[in-house]
């Protein structure tokens, strides 16, 4: 299976599709974590981590967009669609912050919490080793790397949470 997905993805849709994966849930678990820690109200929560994984997957997308488009037209030898990758990108945050939206959606927010976070970090060490596969380097460490990105940015959003709480 791995090496059907090496072969049938294009490295720039590779990077769009890790990179959303990624982002959408690290910036998402901040969000979700940092909110919820700051904010009583479940509703507030689910509504800001909702505007903002929605917001910040579009603006990932455009700037996939352009980035690479920019790129495009320096080399011109770029056989990825600008539009594909985009689209890549967009899907891959919103399914990426929909790991800590839904236990935040489903439960209190103080069980909702843990699951976030436990959902954050399952999904980074997976994609994080799934990634390794693909590329054919230390699936292992790079899910603990992932692991460790996660976990810095979500504490900075309990950090902050913390510290700015209502």
């Amino acid at each position: 299976m791995m090496q059907k997905i090496k072969t049938a993805l294009h490295e720039d849709y590779l990077r769009s599709l890790m990179f959303g994966l990624q982002d959408g849930i690290v910036s998402t678990t901040g969000v979700v974590v940092g909110i919820s820690i700051g904010v009583s109200n479940k509703e507030i929560v689910v509504l800001a981590a909702l505007v903002a994984v929605t917001v910040e997957a579009t603006s990932m997308a455009a700037g996939q967009y352009s980035s690479e488009k920019a790129v495009h037209q320096k080399s011109g030898k770029h056989t990825d669609s600008l539009f594909i990758g985009a689209l890549i990108m967009f899907v891959a945050y919103m399914l990426g912050g929909a790991l800590p939206i839904i236990p935040t959606i489903v439960f209190d927010q103080s069980t909702a919490r843990i699951l976030a976070i436990v959902s954050a970090f399952t999904g980074l060490f997976i994609i994080g080793y799934i990634k390794g596969h693909i590329v054919e380097h230390k699936p292992l460490r790079s899910a603990v790397e992932l692991f460790i990105i996660g976990s810095l940015a979500t504490a900075i959003g309990v950090v902050v949470g913390n510290l700015l709480k209502i």
